[in-house]
Parts: C-alpha cells; sequence; structure tokens
C-alpha cells in the first residue's frame, strides 16, 4: 500500500481526476461527480408515476420515499456522488430489431452473462479502496440498482447522459445499453454539470415497442412493459400481451436497438457480460426441457435467477405458442402439464391452443 497524503492536502480537482482516471482503469466507461441534492425535483413526477399506477405491483417503489428526495437520510454524511457507467453488449446490433426468429428464445443482452449487480457493486467496492489507500479513511457505499434513489437523475444531473423517451439514460458518444451504479462518499468533490438532451422530435422507440408500454415521451407503464412482466411479474400475463411478446422470455432490448443514437453503442471489455451456458443461442424448447436444478445451474451468479424457475417456463410457454405449429412443441407442452404450477399451466393451456389453431388455419 502506498502512504497516504491527509486529505485536506489534496486540491479537490486534481482528486476528481485521479478517481476518473482509476474509475477508467478498473473498465468503468465513464465517471462523472454528482450531489446529493441534484435530483429532489424528481419526486413530483414520481408521485405522479405511483399515482397513476405505473410502477404496477412493485410496492416497493412506495416505500422510502423521504430517502429518495434526499439521499443524505440514505447514507448520512454523503457529500458527493462517484456515478459509473458499464457497457455491457459482446457484439454490435442490429440498427433495427429482428420481429422472430421460429424457436429462437431472445434474453436482454444485459442477462446474458453474469449479474452486472455482481460485478458492479464489486468494481465500486475496489474503486472505494484504491481511493482509500491514496487519501486514507473516508466513508462510501456502494449502489448498484440496490437502492431508494433516483438513480438516471443522479447520473443525468452529472452529464452522464439524458433521459430518452423510452426512460433509459443516453449517452451521446456510447448509445444507451450500459448498466449505472453510485458509489455515496464523504468526500467533498467538485459536481460535474448536467449534459443537453438530444432525442428532438424521434419517436422510434414508442413507436417499436410491442406492447404500447411508453404511454407518452419519458413515461413507461410498467403493466405494459414485456421486461417487467417477463421478469418482475409473477402471476398470469394477460392474453392481451402473451402474443406480442413473441419469444422474449426474458425481458425486451426494442426499445433501444430501434434508438438512432446505439449505432454508436461500443463493445464491453468485461469478460463477465459475455453469454453464459448459449443464453444468446438457445431454442425455446432447449429451455423447455430444462429442470429447476438445470435452471439453477445455469443461472448461478445470472440475473435471470431473479424470475425464478416457474415465471421462467411461463415465459418460455408463451415463446412456444407464439412459435410456428410443430408437433415437436406440442408434444413438449403437453408433457410439461404435470410438471409446473398452475401458473404455468394457465400459459400451457394457451400455447396448446395457439398451435392448435396455426395447425389448421
Amino acid at each position: 500500500m502506498s502512504s497516504t497524503i491527509p486529505l485536506q492536502q489534496f486540491d479537490p480537482q486534481q482528486l476528481k481526476a485521479w478517481i476518473k482516471a482509476e474509475a477508467l482503469a478498473l473498465g468503468f466507461a465513464d465517471c462523472v461527480i454528482a450531489k446529493p441534492a441534484s435530483q429532489a425535483k424528481e419526486m413530483p413526477r414520481f408521485l405522479d408515476y405511483l399515482e397513476k399506477g405505473y410502477h404496477a405491483d412493485m410496492d416497493y417503489l412506495t416505500e422510502n420515499l423521504d430517502k429518495r428526495e434526499n439521499p443524505e437520510l440514505l447514507v448520512p454524511g454523503t457529500k458527493s456522488i462517484i456515478c459509473v457507467r458499464m457497457n455491457y453488449l459482446v457484439d454490435s446490433p442490429k440498427p433495427r430489431h429482428i420481429p422472430y426468429v421460429p424457436n429462437s428464445a431472445i434474453i436482454a443482452r444485459y442477462a446474458r452473462g453474469r449479474d452486472y449487480h455482481k460485478v458492479m457493486r464489486g468494481r465500486l467496492k475496489t474503486l472505494a479502496q484504491k481511493i482509500r489507500e491514496h487519501v486514507g479513511e473516508f466513508e462510501s457505499r456502494p449502489f448498484a440498482d440496490s437502492a431508494p434513489i433516483f438513480e438516471k437523475a443522479i447520473h443525468e444531473s452529472a452529464g452522464m447522459g439524458w433521459t430518452g423517451k423510452h426512460t433509459l439514460l443516453i449517452q451521446k458518444k456510447s448509445g444507451s445499453f450500459f448498466v449505472l451504479g453510485e458509489l455515496f462518499t464523504s468526500l467533498d468533490l467538485p459536481e460535474d454539470t448536467a449534459t443537453t438532451a438530444h432525442c428532438g422530435s424521434c419517436s422510434a422507440c414508442i413507436d417499436i415497442c410491442p406492447t404500447q408500454a411508453i404511454v407518452k415521451p419519458y413515461v413507461l407503464n410498467a403493466r405494459r412493459c414485456i421486461a417487467y412482466l417477463t421478469i418482475e411479474y409473477k402471476g398470469i400475463i394477460a392474453e392481451e400481451f402473451r402474443a406480442a411478446i413473441g419469444n422474449r422470455i426474458f425481458g425486451c432490448d426494442d426499445c433501444q436497438l430501434i434508438c438512432p443514437w446505439n449505432s454508436f453503442a461500443k463493445i464491453t471489455p468485461i469478460e463477465d457480460f459475455h453469454p453464459r451456458h448459449g443464453l444468446d443461442q438457445l431454442s425455446l424448447l432447449e429451455l423447455w426441457q430444462w429442470d429447476e436444478t438445470t435452471f439453477l445451474r445455469c443461472t448461478e451468479g445470472s440475473p435471470i435467477r431473479r424470475t425464478g424457475f416457474q415465471s421462467f417456463k411461463r415465459n418460455i410457454a408463451i415463446g412456444l405458442g407464439n412459435a410456428p405449429f410443430s408437433a415437436e412443441i406440442m408434444d413438449a407442452l403437453e408433457n410439461g402439464k404435470s410438471l409446473h404450477d398452475e401458473i404455468v399451466n394457465v400459459h400451457i393451456d394457451w400455447a396448446i391452443t395457439q398451435q392448435l389453431q396455426r395447425k389448421f388455419n
């Protein structure tokens, strides 16, 4: 460990520049500095969002509203928030989404490798330790989509990007295929300034959404969102959404794939984000054959664990129902009915009906 220099002897601008260089060396694609009071203006918009029920059954969003409005209540003594992002694409996406490849299983790109929450928190802890070795003791706490904060607003306030009409953060030179993390610190660092928005009159993400979940620019109704329905929601998915879900079994990238700014999306240098267990090329039928033991083994350290085995099979059943007719699919669905819970069986019955309609039409 190198000898430390008392914190008060550091020039704040120089320390900020040093921290940013260390963050980039750890594989973060960018690093900016925000202040904890920078997103208080978000509360009225958020309360309106909750009042409209757009949060669906994610009731945890209604909790700790005081901490959302004032992050210093979450981590007392916070003076600066070190904001970072990591790119997660492993290859360049097509400029437009591919509507359907028969019997393929589509998993959102961020979820094909290791759980980014684990990767992000681990590297933020490493960054905190490097800073500590450099300047001495200070208070810090890392977050990666794991705290009641206005995460995007914090990053946006410091120039990480702007919130697009699909509600995701967009960076002018990198698109939106990245994940965010924060290190709350007691360090008093100069904050960075916000950038300007560049969506203009474009409505591509709104127009392409299969379930019309983007009800207006910058407002997403989670009750209609394929990402919410296939990941967070554990119940019976309404029939009105099943055909639109297509073969997406975990999440949805359509609003990002259509975004012109993602022509600038960068490839990740982080090995952890590369697909595991062939999750970028498995068929629906191959995944349908997984038992719970296989699911748990192949999703160890993966965000896919979040949905749970039965909901995962529910999603695959919908995909099989949307596939072209196949006797093999029919047999697989029929044989699966005794293996799953009532919720999955509702979707199996629907899928069988859809298959039969294709056979005779």
